[in-house]
Protein backbone atom coordinates (compact mmCIF):
# COMPACT_ATOMS: atom_id res chain seq x y z
CA UNK A 1 0.00 0.00 0.00
CA UNK A 2 1.42 3.41 -1.22
CA UNK A 3 1.58 5.66 2.21
CA UNK A 4 0.47 9.29 1.70
CA UNK A 5 3.04 12.11 2.24
CA UNK A 6 3.15 13.65 5.39
CA UNK A 7 1.52 16.45 6.22
CA UNK A 8 -0.61 16.18 2.69
CA UNK A 9 -3.81 15.68 4.26
CA UNK A 10 -5.91 17.29 7.21
CA UNK A 11 -9.50 16.92 7.72
CA UNK A 12 -12.04 17.68 10.38
CA UNK A 13 -11.78 14.94 13.25
CA UNK A 14 -15.75 14.75 13.42
CA UNK A 15 -15.23 12.86 9.98
CA UNK A 16 -13.87 10.02 12.09
CA UNK A 17 -16.48 10.53 14.93
CA UNK A 18 -17.54 6.80 15.80
CA UNK A 19 -16.29 5.31 12.76
CA UNK A 20 -14.99 1.80 13.69
CA UNK A 21 -17.61 -0.49 15.08
CA UNK A 22 -15.75 -3.03 17.63
CA UNK A 23 -16.58 -6.27 15.98
CA UNK A 24 -14.27 -7.99 17.57
CA UNK A 25 -15.59 -10.97 18.68
CA UNK A 26 -16.63 -11.53 15.22
CA UNK A 27 -14.71 -13.76 11.89
CA UNK A 28 -11.87 -13.47 11.23
CA UNK A 29 -10.62 -11.75 14.78
CA UNK A 30 -13.38 -14.24 16.48
CA UNK A 31 -11.48 -12.50 20.37
CA UNK A 32 -12.95 -13.99 23.31
CA UNK A 33 -15.60 -12.18 25.09
CA UNK A 34 -13.34 -12.27 28.12
CA UNK A 35 -11.37 -10.87 25.94
CA UNK A 36 -13.12 -8.62 23.82
CA UNK A 37 -15.08 -6.86 26.73
CA UNK A 38 -11.88 -5.30 28.51
CA UNK A 39 -10.03 -4.34 25.30
CA UNK A 40 -13.01 -2.22 23.89
CA UNK A 41 -12.95 -0.44 27.15
CA UNK A 42 -9.29 0.36 26.89
CA UNK A 43 -10.15 1.44 23.23
CA UNK A 44 -13.07 4.08 24.94
CA UNK A 45 -10.27 5.30 27.56
CA UNK A 46 -7.80 6.01 25.20
CA UNK A 47 -6.97 9.13 22.83
CA UNK A 48 -8.41 7.23 19.79
CA UNK A 49 -12.05 6.82 21.85
CA UNK A 50 -13.45 9.14 19.72
CA UNK A 51 -13.30 6.87 16.84
CA UNK A 52 -14.56 3.96 18.57
CA UNK A 53 -18.29 2.90 17.81
CA UNK A 54 -19.95 0.19 20.28
CA UNK A 55 -19.15 -3.13 21.07
CA UNK A 56 -20.97 -5.59 18.39
CA UNK A 57 -22.54 -8.70 20.37
CA UNK A 58 -24.84 -11.39 18.90
CA UNK A 59 -27.92 -11.42 20.91
CA UNK A 60 -27.43 -14.90 21.90
CA UNK A 61 -23.85 -14.52 24.24
CA UNK A 62 -25.70 -11.72 26.17
CA UNK A 63 -25.95 -14.21 28.98
CA UNK A 64 -22.03 -14.59 28.75
CA UNK A 65 -21.94 -10.70 28.53
CA UNK A 66 -24.00 -10.64 31.82
CA UNK A 67 -22.17 -12.83 33.56
CA UNK A 68 -18.63 -11.20 32.42
CA UNK A 69 -19.88 -7.73 33.20
CA UNK A 70 -21.39 -7.94 36.58
CA UNK A 71 -18.99 -6.23 38.47
CA UNK A 72 -19.34 -3.07 36.09
CA UNK A 73 -20.94 0.17 36.62
CA UNK A 74 -24.04 1.38 35.14
CA UNK A 75 -23.92 2.01 31.12
CA UNK A 76 -20.33 0.92 31.08
CA UNK A 77 -20.80 -0.73 27.59
CA UNK A 78 -22.64 1.11 24.31
CA UNK A 79 -23.82 -2.14 22.73
CA UNK A 80 -24.67 -2.78 19.23
CA UNK A 81 -26.76 -6.27 19.25
CA UNK A 82 -27.22 -8.48 16.20
CA UNK A 83 -30.27 -10.86 15.90
CA UNK A 84 -31.16 -12.96 12.82
CA UNK A 85 -34.60 -11.68 12.36
CA UNK A 86 -36.93 -8.64 12.72
CA UNK A 87 -39.07 -10.73 15.33
CA UNK A 88 -35.71 -11.30 17.45
CA UNK A 89 -35.02 -7.69 17.29
CA UNK A 90 -38.56 -7.10 19.71
CA UNK A 91 -37.06 -9.60 22.06
CA UNK A 92 -33.53 -7.99 22.60
CA UNK A 93 -34.25 -5.04 24.28
CA UNK A 94 -35.12 -7.21 27.40
CA UNK A 95 -32.14 -9.02 26.91
CA UNK A 96 -30.08 -6.04 27.12
CA UNK A 97 -31.84 -4.64 30.25
CA UNK A 98 -30.79 -7.84 31.84
CA UNK A 99 -27.26 -6.62 31.37
CA UNK A 100 -26.83 -3.36 33.97
CA UNK A 101 -23.43 -2.25 32.57
CA UNK A 102 -24.72 -2.29 29.16
CA UNK A 103 -26.63 0.51 26.73
CA UNK A 104 -28.34 -0.94 23.92
CA UNK A 105 -27.38 1.70 20.89
CA UNK A 106 -27.94 -0.34 17.71
CA UNK A 107 -29.84 -3.46 16.33
CA UNK A 108 -28.71 -4.94 13.34
CA UNK A 109 -31.58 -7.43 12.08
CA UNK A 110 -31.37 -10.11 9.13
CA UNK A 111 -34.05 -9.80 6.50
CA UNK A 112 -37.17 -11.74 6.41
CA UNK A 113 -37.23 -14.07 2.96
CA UNK A 114 -39.94 -11.77 2.12
CA UNK A 115 -39.56 -8.56 2.63
CA UNK A 116 -42.99 -6.82 2.89
CA UNK A 117 -43.06 -8.92 6.17
CA UNK A 118 -40.34 -6.43 7.78
CA UNK A 119 -41.90 -3.61 9.06
CA UNK A 120 -44.87 -5.72 10.42
CA UNK A 121 -42.32 -7.70 12.05
CA UNK A 122 -40.00 -4.96 13.51
CA UNK A 123 -42.96 -3.16 14.85
CA UNK A 124 -42.42 -4.06 18.26
CA UNK A 125 -38.96 -2.85 18.10
CA UNK A 126 -37.66 -0.29 20.70
CA UNK A 127 -38.31 3.59 20.99
CA UNK A 128 -36.01 4.74 17.70
CA UNK A 129 -35.14 7.96 19.29
CA UNK A 130 -32.83 5.81 21.81
CA UNK A 131 -32.21 2.64 19.28
CA UNK A 132 -31.08 2.61 15.79
CA UNK A 133 -32.20 -0.05 13.87
CA UNK A 134 -30.26 -1.42 10.95
CA UNK A 135 -31.73 -3.90 8.48
CA UNK A 136 -28.82 -6.19 6.79
CA UNK A 137 -29.59 -5.88 2.42
CA UNK A 138 -29.28 -8.80 0.97
CA UNK A 139 -27.30 -9.38 -2.17
CA UNK A 140 -30.03 -10.79 -4.51
CA UNK A 141 -32.65 -9.53 -6.39
CA UNK A 142 -34.91 -8.10 -3.09
CA UNK A 143 -31.90 -5.65 -2.31
CA UNK A 144 -33.92 -2.44 -4.24
CA UNK A 145 -37.34 -3.33 -3.08
CA UNK A 146 -35.65 -3.61 0.63
CA UNK A 147 -33.91 -0.32 0.26
CA UNK A 148 -36.53 1.38 -1.13
CA UNK A 149 -39.13 -0.01 1.75
CA UNK A 150 -36.39 1.67 3.96
CA UNK A 151 -36.69 4.43 2.95
CA UNK A 152 -40.27 5.55 4.00
CA UNK A 153 -39.36 3.95 7.07
CA UNK A 154 -37.36 4.96 10.49
CA UNK A 155 -34.55 2.08 9.84
CA UNK A 156 -31.54 2.36 8.10
CA UNK A 157 -29.25 -0.28 5.80
CA UNK A 158 -26.40 -2.45 6.15
CA UNK A 159 -24.12 -3.62 3.72
CA UNK A 160 -21.81 -6.98 4.02
CA UNK A 161 -19.25 -6.24 2.63
CA UNK A 162 -16.59 -9.46 3.03
CA UNK A 163 -16.69 -12.56 4.70
CA UNK A 164 -14.33 -15.54 5.09
CA UNK A 165 -15.00 -16.86 2.00
CA UNK A 166 -14.48 -14.96 -1.16
CA UNK A 167 -17.96 -15.44 -2.69
CA UNK A 168 -19.04 -13.45 0.65
CA UNK A 169 -17.23 -10.11 -0.90
CA UNK A 170 -19.38 -8.19 -3.43
CA UNK A 171 -17.05 -6.60 -6.01
CA UNK A 172 -16.81 -3.02 -6.86
CA UNK A 173 -19.96 -2.59 -9.35
CA UNK A 174 -22.30 -4.65 -7.03
CA UNK A 175 -21.23 -2.46 -3.98
CA UNK A 176 -21.09 0.79 -6.35
CA UNK A 177 -25.18 -0.36 -7.24
CA UNK A 178 -25.50 -0.50 -3.68
CA UNK A 179 -24.45 2.56 -2.53
CA UNK A 180 -25.86 4.17 -5.08
CA UNK A 181 -29.22 2.99 -4.61
CA UNK A 182 -29.11 4.36 -0.74
CA UNK A 183 -27.91 7.73 -1.41
CA UNK A 184 -30.73 7.89 -4.35
CA UNK A 185 -33.54 7.03 -1.41
CA UNK A 186 -31.79 8.61 1.44
CA UNK A 187 -30.90 6.06 3.49
CA UNK A 188 -27.72 5.94 5.75
CA UNK A 189 -25.97 2.73 6.11
CA UNK A 190 -23.00 1.05 7.80
CA UNK A 191 -20.82 -1.83 6.44
CA UNK A 192 -19.90 -5.13 7.72
CA UNK A 193 -16.90 -7.93 7.52
CA UNK A 194 -14.33 -7.82 5.05
CA UNK A 195 -13.27 -3.96 5.48
CA UNK A 196 -9.89 -4.88 6.73
CA UNK A 197 -7.76 -1.72 5.84
CA UNK A 198 -8.07 1.95 4.83
CA UNK A 199 -7.46 0.85 1.15
CA UNK A 200 -8.51 -1.60 -1.59
CA UNK A 201 -6.06 -4.52 -1.80
CA UNK A 202 -5.58 -8.23 -2.40
CA UNK A 203 -4.89 -10.45 0.97
CA UNK A 204 -1.81 -11.97 0.76
CA UNK A 205 -3.16 -14.75 2.58
CA UNK A 206 -6.25 -15.70 1.60
CA UNK A 207 -5.74 -13.92 -2.23
CA UNK A 208 -9.51 -12.08 -1.79
CA UNK A 209 -10.11 -9.05 -3.26
CA UNK A 210 -11.11 -6.64 -0.03
CA UNK A 211 -12.69 -3.09 -0.19
CA UNK A 212 -11.19 -0.13 1.55
CA UNK A 213 -13.32 1.72 4.20
CA UNK A 214 -11.96 4.75 2.82
CA UNK A 215 -12.09 3.74 -0.37
CA UNK A 216 -16.23 3.28 0.56
CA UNK A 217 -16.07 6.54 2.50
CA UNK A 218 -14.84 8.67 -0.92
CA UNK A 219 -17.35 6.39 -3.05
CA UNK A 220 -20.64 7.66 -0.59
CA UNK A 221 -19.28 11.40 -0.76
CA UNK A 222 -18.86 11.37 -4.78
CA UNK A 223 -22.31 9.24 -4.93
CA UNK A 224 -23.83 12.44 -2.78
CA UNK A 225 -22.34 14.84 -5.06
CA UNK A 226 -24.14 13.23 -7.98
CA UNK A 227 -21.05 10.78 -9.11
CA UNK A 228 -22.23 8.20 -11.84
CA UNK A 229 -22.46 4.26 -11.45
CA UNK A 230 -18.37 4.10 -13.45
CA UNK A 231 -17.01 7.32 -10.92
CA UNK A 232 -18.58 5.07 -8.12
CA UNK A 233 -16.95 1.78 -9.17
CA UNK A 234 -13.53 3.44 -10.25
CA UNK A 235 -13.29 5.09 -6.81
CA UNK A 236 -13.98 1.68 -4.82
CA UNK A 237 -11.38 0.08 -7.36
CA UNK A 238 -8.71 2.41 -6.53
CA UNK A 239 -5.71 0.96 -4.54
CA UNK A 240 -3.30 4.12 -4.21
CA UNK A 241 -3.28 4.78 -0.79
CA UNK A 242 -2.33 8.31 -1.63
CA UNK A 243 -5.27 8.90 -3.75
CA UNK A 244 -7.84 7.27 -1.89
CA UNK A 245 -6.63 9.40 1.20
CA UNK A 246 -6.67 12.87 -0.75
CA UNK A 247 -10.32 11.97 -2.08
CA UNK A 248 -10.93 11.78 1.47
CA UNK A 249 -9.50 14.64 3.14
CA UNK A 250 -11.90 16.54 0.40
CA UNK A 251 -15.43 15.23 2.14
CA UNK A 252 -17.27 17.18 4.08
CA UNK A 253 -17.98 15.50 7.62
CA UNK A 254 -21.79 15.74 6.31
CA UNK A 255 -20.86 12.10 4.58
CA UNK A 256 -21.07 10.60 7.37
CA UNK A 257 -24.66 11.34 8.17
CA UNK A 258 -25.12 8.45 5.08
CA UNK A 259 -22.40 5.99 5.52
CA UNK A 260 -22.68 5.64 9.62
CA UNK A 261 -20.02 3.33 10.36
CA UNK A 262 -17.93 -0.07 9.54
CA UNK A 263 -17.43 -3.19 12.05
CA UNK A 264 -14.10 -3.90 12.45
CA UNK A 265 -12.41 -6.71 13.99
CA UNK A 266 -9.43 -4.78 15.06
CA UNK A 267 -9.95 -1.33 16.44
CA UNK A 268 -5.77 -0.94 16.43
CA UNK A 269 -5.33 -1.13 12.68
CA UNK A 270 -7.61 1.43 11.35
CA UNK A 271 -6.66 3.72 13.59
CA UNK A 272 -2.82 3.11 12.81
CA UNK A 273 -4.04 2.88 9.06
CA UNK A 274 -5.72 6.49 8.98
CA UNK A 275 -2.94 7.70 11.14
CA UNK A 276 0.00 6.28 8.58
CA UNK A 277 -2.05 8.36 5.59
CA UNK A 278 -1.99 11.35 8.10
CA UNK A 279 -5.59 11.59 8.28
CA UNK A 280 -5.41 11.91 12.01
CA UNK A 281 -4.10 14.61 14.60
CA UNK A 282 -1.20 13.48 17.12
CA UNK A 283 -3.93 13.56 19.74
CA UNK A 284 -5.88 10.99 18.28
CA UNK A 285 -2.99 8.22 18.11
CA UNK A 286 -0.79 8.65 20.97
CA UNK A 287 -1.18 5.69 22.61
CA UNK A 288 -0.79 3.35 19.55
CA UNK A 289 2.05 4.99 17.67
Amino acid sequence: MTSAAPGAVRVPPELFASFCDDAAVFPPGEMPLADAVPAHLRHVAAAHAPLVGPLVVPRARLSELAALTAGYGPGTLDLAVTVPSPEEAARAPASVRALPAARLRFLEVAVPEVVPRLTAALAEAPDHARVTVYVEVPRDERRAELIASLATSPYLAKFRTGGVRAELYPDERELARSVLLAVRAKVPFKATAGLHHAVRNTDPRTLFEQHGHLNLLAATGAALDGADEEDIVAILAERDAATVAGLVGALSPEVRKTFRSFGTCSLTGPVSELAALDLLGPDLTKDLL
